[in-house]
């Protein structure tokens, strides 16, 4: 095991790193913008860094100013988190040119990843079901307007390089697919300084489920359950649960066996996270892999048992994964993460950032908050609007359900505007209580002024 990291982010997940480590012994370096000098995980890690002015290109995407740091303080790894530097290959690259180890996949396995539209193409040779779609990018509209007539509408424009929902654009009507195209090249360029795209059939209000995956260097790949994570708002994920309410063990089993196909297919180490659509039918498709831990990690600590942060940092080290005697795994309850964001969804979950003048965590059985902030807290402009993430575990869905409402209604933020009540009523909402959302499921059944 390493006897020091760094921690390459900040905010909840910098502290949730920074705990994993303590518990193993392990000592952790912080890296802060000015901005953040005052946050919890500063003070937390047993030293910090400053690397940077408050904007997140002059400080935590400067992989110069992050090795730079790694090596002033003797570092043997760095954990990238999630967002920022988490998912670049470059990083991960320099990491290795410089005897400092990326805790997460290669760089290779990050970049024949990160391109969506290689790893469809991967995930299509190994036999992982995929969306019917185009091999490769489309570089002209006239050729993605055919290609959109042989598949047939409604399609899905994609960013190759995307995530997040960025240059992703619907088209149901072929007179609209012209704009949409450009539009969506546009964003993705200024996004990822990539604008390729390509093009998939949409599949019309899917569940988006996916699974959790861990291998080591001990021949030991290993999946551990679902997470459903179909109410989202524009792609962004807004609450997730785990099992899913739409699988049964032989769905789970062959989900699970694709996923494992993806890992094996790349050679991949470390955690990581293989996205499925799965429609009406109950047919699932690969739609990407994300080679980090995930937001929602915690629902699946909670009905598994497995610390996935440790393992990470015990792969990275050369160790196998601890929980590898354990599999395969069956869900152990039920859980659900709700994403506390500062954003006003009874205005279109507008940002709120601000001073936090009061904060009051739920507790008592099974409930567990991640968050970096407390009263007085400032929730900064200059990056992600997640304050707190509340994840409530029962022993069935019901009762996870219960102590989700409980726990929603002990939770008091003021100084800023929060989801807070958003989430209390997707708790009152019959379709999400019957367990039957799918990723339409704020639009059709929530409403754009929902709370």
């Amino acid at each position: 095991m390493f006897s020091k990291i760094l921690i390459a982010n900040r905010g909840e997940v910098a502290l949730r790193i920074i705990r994993a480590c303590r518990e193993l012994g392990v000592a952790t370096v912080a890296v802060y913008s000015t901005e953040d000098a005052n946050t919890l995980p500063v003070r937390e890690a047993d030293e910090a860094v400053c690397i940077g002015p408050a904007p997140a290109g002059q400080s935590y995407l400067v992989i110069s100013n992050i090795i730079e740091a790694a090596l002033t303080k003797g570092a043997e790894a760095i954990h990238p988190g999630y967002g920022f530097l988490a998912e670049n290959a470059d990083f991960a690259r320099a990491c290795a040119e410089n005897d400092v180890v990326f805790i997460g996949p290669s760089a290779e396995c990050i970049e024949r990843m990160g391109d969506k539209s290689a790893a469809r193409d991967t995930m299509r040779a190994c036999g992982v079901p995929t969306i019917p779609g185009s091999r490769g990018c489309l570089d002209t509209v006239e050729e993605a307007e055919e290609f959109a007539r042989s598949i047939g509408y409604p399609v899905l424009i994609k960013a190759t390089a995307g995530g997040g929902g960025k240059g992703m654009r619907e088209v149901h009507d072929p007179a609209d697919f012209k704009s949409e195209y450009m539009a969506a090249r546009a964003e993705a360029g200024a996004a990822f300084g990539n604008d390729g795209v390509y093009l998939e059939k949409l599949i019309l209000a899917p569940r988006h489920v996916e699974i959790q995956v861990l291998a080591d260097g001990f021949g030991n790949q290993i999946a551990l359950c679902e997470r459903d994570c179909s109410v989202q708002r524009r792609h962004q994920k807004l609450i997730e649960e785990a099992p899913s309410p739409a699988l049964d063990d032989d769905l789970r089993r062959a989900m699970s066996v694709a996923a494992l196909k993806a890992v094996r297919a790349v050679d991949y180490r470390s955690a990581g996270t293989v996205e499925f659509l799965l429609d009406r039918d109950n047919r699932f498709y690969f739609m990407e892999m994300n080679t980090r831990v995930q937001v929602e990690h915690p629902v699946t600590e909670q009905i598994t048992g497995c610390d996935i942060i440790k393992e990470q940092l015990r792969i990275a080290s050369g160790e196998p994964a601890a929980c590898a005697s354990r599999a395969p795994f069956t869900p152990w309850g039920h859980a659900i993460e709700f994403r506390i964001n500062a954003e006003d969804p009874a205005h279109g979950f507008r940002p709120c950032p601000g001073t936090i003048t009061r904060f009051v965590m739920p507790a008592g059985p099974g409930v567990r908050v991640d968050t970096a902030v407390g009263e007085g807290s400032v929730i900064s402009p200059y990056y992600d609007s997640l304050v707190a993430k509340l994840i409530v575990w029962g022993s069935d869905r019901e009762e996870a359900l219960a102590r989700g409402r409980r726990a929603l209604d002990e939770f008091a933020i003021e100084g800023i505007e929060t989801t807070i009540p958003f989430h209390r009523q997707v708790l009152e909402n019959e379709v999400f209580c019957r367990g039957e959302a799918t990723t339409d499921f704020i639009e059709s059944h929530m409403g754009e002024g929902a709370a």
